[in-house]
């Protein structure tokens, strides 16, 4: 019996396993190493704000991964690879025997190198724990400093102001969401957190983080100190790839894959935050660490570790975030700087939108307006429609040139939703993951 060795239980690993399942109906061995129980990160915000109770984090009982005849090391962490040898070595030093193996051990959060940065009592937000060690420590009225203006700060805003919490976001860059949107976006989001009551400070270089009677002092090259109750660090993530280091894995950014998500060594993929693949619109290789490329990645992964060839097209690079009622989202190559772009603004809405294009092809966007519009909803899906399908425009890139707050008209009139279906992720119709099991002995 064909053995696959899944080492990460987050959205990737998880949807390998149940993919793999969808095809083989349980003809194949399937080990999973996973450091924690299997759960959804991207839920983390709405636990921390209170909506979902910890029991809906999780995204894979015990009843479910026996529902889909898995065997697990659960609490266990890849410490060594011999591809020669098939073998991965737990942390226990149990050696795992593999026919393939899918990696796909996601990230972890980078610490600025300041002092005080590392303390126990500093927190970053980035695991199921972290998120439990932040809930305990808001309360009503504390004052929470936020070191980082990302997208994953962003993600958490709202449930801290719904804490009722007082923030201050402090960001080396000169502006919020760097990595997400242009200068003249970021002045608008910028000016619709301080309407808020949110303190930002930008451009602030860290320099220490002091214990000051139970609190936490934050010292900078220049400006005034902040004290705060609770420091949350968001200052990024990096792949976690130290465990591969001489396994003789091609490794870039990332771990290097090919069309099929494999890795140099034919039987070795890598998945999610972990793996560098092809960019859909540049078409250069590039790590999305963004929860639809896990999910994507893992999904072909698991169909070709089933033996079926798939290929994936590429992964688009896409952030969403809503912040206080403000969607703010950019899609594609939203940043290139040899595109051609259209753009427009009207500050008293806090409405913005940004084109980029080549040729005719739309292959960024970036928008930002207030949820309770109905064209931000509507138009958030039909731009990264229009950047995914590449579909090319002809005389509505002129329209839409003139007219960057009318996307409907060209995105029906170029036929993007006929282009957009038959595009599945496996190139066939997907099957619910919950209606995908093993039945014997469940």
């Amino acid at each position: 019996m064909v053995r696959h060795v899944i080492v990460g239980g987050g959205t990737a690993g998880m949807n390998a396993i149940t993919t793999i399942r969808q095809y083989d109906k349980g003809a194949s061995e399937i080990v999973l190493v996973a450091s924690e129980r299997p759960y959804a990160r991207m839920v983390l915000p709405y636990y921390l704000k209170g909506d979902i109770s910890e029991a809906h984090v999780y995204t894979a009982t015990p009843a479910r991964l026996r529902a889909l005849d898995v065997q697990t090391y659960i609490g266990r962490r890849a410490v060594g690879l011999d591809p020669q040898a098939g073998t991965v070595t737990l942390d226990d030093g149990t050696q795992l025997a593999y026919d393939d193996l899918l990696i796909a051990t996601g990230s972890s959060p980078v610490r600025p190198p300041v002092p005080g940065a590392d303390a126990a009592d500093v927190y970053s937000f980035w695991t199921l724990e972290q998120a439990q060690a932040v809930l305990h420590r808001l309360r009503p009225g504390c004052h929470v400093a936020m070191v980082g203006a990302g997208f994953i700060a962003f993600t958490i805003l709202n449930a801290i102001l719904a804490r009722q919490a007082r923030l201050t976001v402090v960001e080396i860059a000169p502006q919020v969401l760097p990595r997400m949107i242009d200068a003249q976006g970021a002045k608008l989001v910028e000016e619709w957190l301080r309407q808020r009551g949110v303190h930002l400070r930008t451009g602030a270089n860290l320099t220490a983080i002091e214990p000051a009677d139970g609190r936490k002092r934050l010292r900078f090259q220049e400006g005034e100190d902040v004290v705060a109750d609770v420091v949350i660090l968001a200052t990024g993530i990096r792949p976690n790839l130290e465990w591969l280091e001489g396994t003789g894995l091609a490794i870039n950014r990332g771990v290097l894959v090919d069309e099929h998500l494999r890795s140099n060594v034919p039987n070795v993929y890598a998945a999610g935050d972990i793996a560098e693949g092809r960019d859909l619109v540049r078409g250069e290789a590039a790590v999305h660490a963004i929860e639809p490329t896990a999910m994507e990645h893992g999904r072909v992964v698991g169909a070709n570790m089933a033996g079926q060839p798939v290929a994936y097209r590429g992964s688009l690079l896409m952030n969403i975030v809503e912040v206080l009622d403000l969607e703010i989202a950019s899609f594609g190559a939203w940043d290139d700087p040899q595109a051609e772009v259209s753009q427009a603004l009207v500050p008293e809405r806090f409405a913005y939108r940004k084109l980029l294009w080549r040729g005719d092809r739309l292959v960024g966007a970036m928008l930002i307006g207030p949820s309770r519009e109905v064209w931000t909803s509507n138009d958030l899906g039909m731009l990264k429609g229009l950047v995914q399908s590449g579909i090319r425009l002809g005389a509505w890139k002129s329209y839409l040139h003139h007219h960057p707050f009318d996307v409907k008209r060209a995105f029906i009139a170029a036929g993007t939703t006929a282009r957009l279906l038959p595009q599945t992720v496996l190139g066939s119709p997907s099957v619910p993951a919950a209606a995908v099991a093993v039945r014997r002995g469940v």
